[in-house]
């Protein structure tokens, strides 16, 4: 990647966040330490401890139609909540990159977009799944045989393009005109890195000039909060302090919403029309690690990923700045991240600057990678590495040098951002400002 003949580089960010709408107030809350967890108000119940999360609380019905998606009012009817989302964020992606209608042949542009599995909020299935009830041994149960006949006749025709994952990329496309190479990617956590690798060597092939590359993802969802608590540990406690990354009293994740959507750009495409470089995409890896029964070896997933991303990078490891990790509060899976991360950097490995961005923001599966990836991009226009929040106290078991207390001055401007899910996908990207 490093001596690709098309260097790609990063022109607009787009951010809808619990930290704040634009790449303006996204970086204002991280600048000032703030924290985007708080009780959720908006949202109806979530199934969360306290019903704390990573809410957007000023992203609502009104505010969709009368500002983030305004021109496209009589398409929300079959956007759910995350659509919404990750188109709101493309569009402010193309403005804030300076890309206006028609500023690009359509075909030389094409979208890049990382989901979760989309879940529909049970009330909407409860009228039709009334009518499938029968009685058996004196009991009212769901039948099978019913919903096929009378069930489905009560859901409403279009409910299932509300919730596909690839509806964002198709809605986004149709919205910007992009009728070059359109892709989806539903790999959770992992999104991100592989929606980057993906666009970039789009790119790089000169299949496009310009990729409308993003995530979107949602756990603050009743749906999703069940199936967390019982997949993994949700943590409790006063809101702001919930989430701990890698400190040893961590006690779990916060659930979160969010939509990142980067544009990525040929190099000589962006400067020909005086484009705002932010950075540059070096290189990329992903690795998936498990035994034959299915277990997941995170620690070796984000080490293959990451010293992959450094080599495509045409660096080593002594090179990087600082990493940008994925640590979400797990009492296990941090330390299953800080153990690949050790192994990448080897001696260096307890003294690399690592920042954990979910301190802010909550784990919001897909929608994370790109957020925390636009976060050190814009902390690193001030010099700066990003502080974790929460952090007091180091875990003999996961010893990084984690950022801590105040953001760190810092004159390297490349990072590495590692990403990795429960079930061992592992993506890295390492980027230049």
């Amino acid at each position: 990647m490093a001596d690709s003949a098309r260097d790609v580089v990063i022109t607009g960010i787009g951010v809808v966040s619990p930290l704040g709408i634009g790449r303006s107030a996204f970086w204002s809350s991280i600048a000032e330490g703030r924290s985007g967890v708080k009780k959720v108000e908006l949202l109806p119940f979530v199934g969360t401890p306290g019903c704390i999360g990573g809410e957007i609380s000023d992203f609502n019905d009104t505010t969709a139609k009368k500002e983030h998606l305004k021109d496209l009012r009589k398409s929300l009817k079959v956007m759910c909540r995350e659509i919404q989302l990750g188109v709101a964020s493309a569009i402010q992606a193309m403005t804030d990159a300076g890309l206006a209608p028609g500023a690009v042949q359509p075909e030389r542009i094409g979208v890049d977009f990382g989901a979760n599995l989309m879940s529909s909020p049970p009330d909407v299935l409860i009228g039709a799944a009334i009518k499938a009830l029968s009685d058996r041994s004196g009991e009212r149960r769901f039948d099978y045989d019913k919903w096929g006949d009378v069930g489905m006749s009560g859901m409403e025709p279009l409910w299932l393009l509300r919730y596909l994952p690839n509806m964002p990329g198709c809605h986004i496309g149709i919205a910007l005109d992009a009728r070059g190479p359109n892709n989806s990617i539903t790999h959770d956590e992992a999104s991100g890195g592989l929606v980057v690798a993906e666009a970039a060597n789009i790119i790089r092939r000169n299949r496009a000039d310009v990729m409308i590359t993003g995530v979107t993802g949602t756990r603050l969802h009743p749906v999703k909060a069940c199936q967390y608590t019982k997949w993994d540990v949700l943590a409790d406690g006063p809101a702001e302090s919930r989430v701990r990354p890698f400190d040893q009293n961590r006690i779990g994740e916060v659930v979160a919403e969010a939509s990142c959507t980067l544009i990525l750009e040929a190099r000589e495409h962006a400067e020909a029309r005086g484009a705002s470089i932010l950075g540059t995409v070096l290189g990329c890896g992903a690795s998936s690690v498990a035994d034959a029964q299915g277990n997941a070896d995170e620690a070796q997933a984000v080490h293959q990923a990451a010293l992959m991303a450094i080599r495509n990078a045409g660096l080593t490891p002594d090179a990087i700045g600082h990493v940008n990790a994925s640590g979400s509060g797990h009492p296990h899976r941090d330390q299953f991240e800080a153990a690949g991360i050790a192994r990448t950097f080897g001696d260096r490995g307890n003294a690399i600057p690592v920042t954990a961005l979910k301190s802010y923001m909550g784990s919001s599966g897909s929608g994370a990678g790109l957020c925390e990836i636009a976060a050190s991009v814009l902390a690193l226009q001030h010099k700066l590495v990003p502080q974790t929040l929460n952090f007091s106290t180091p875990d003999a078991a996961a010893p990084l040098n984690v950022v801590h207390g105040e953001h760190l001055q810092t004159d390297n401007g490349i990072f590495l951002k590692t990403s990795v899910t429960r079930m061992g996908q592992a993506s890295a990207v390492v980027i230049s400002v």
